[in-house]
């Protein structure tokens, strides 16, 4: 069992650095070409929409949980008292 969580916790660990290394991997859609052929037609790919990459589901996560974090936490309040004193305006 604890060799069990140990492999799991090793694997989260090894992606969530190649998601801190590598963001983006090949779209699995077009296989990072950018268009796909159907029948006679090369069109451009609907999912990556012909840029070949897509943002990890990682670092997607990562990328959210950092703004929920950012939009929930208080900012530091500055006074008026802080400012510096001039004796002229």
């Amino acid at each position: 069992m604890a060799l069990a969580s140990l492999v799991v916790l090793l694997t989260l660990v090894g992606y969530a650095a190649l998601c801190g290394v590598q963001p983006f991997a090949r779209c699995r859609k077009c296989s990072g070409m950018g268009v796909r052929q159907t029948r006679r037609k090369v069109k451009v790919c609907s999912r990556c929409h012909g840029r070949r990459y897509r943002l990890r589901i990682g670092r997607r996560l990562l990328n959210t949980g950092r703004d929920i974090h950012r939009t929930g936490t208080r900012h530091p309040h500055r006074h008026d008292s802080d400012k510096e004193f001039t004796p002229w305006p």
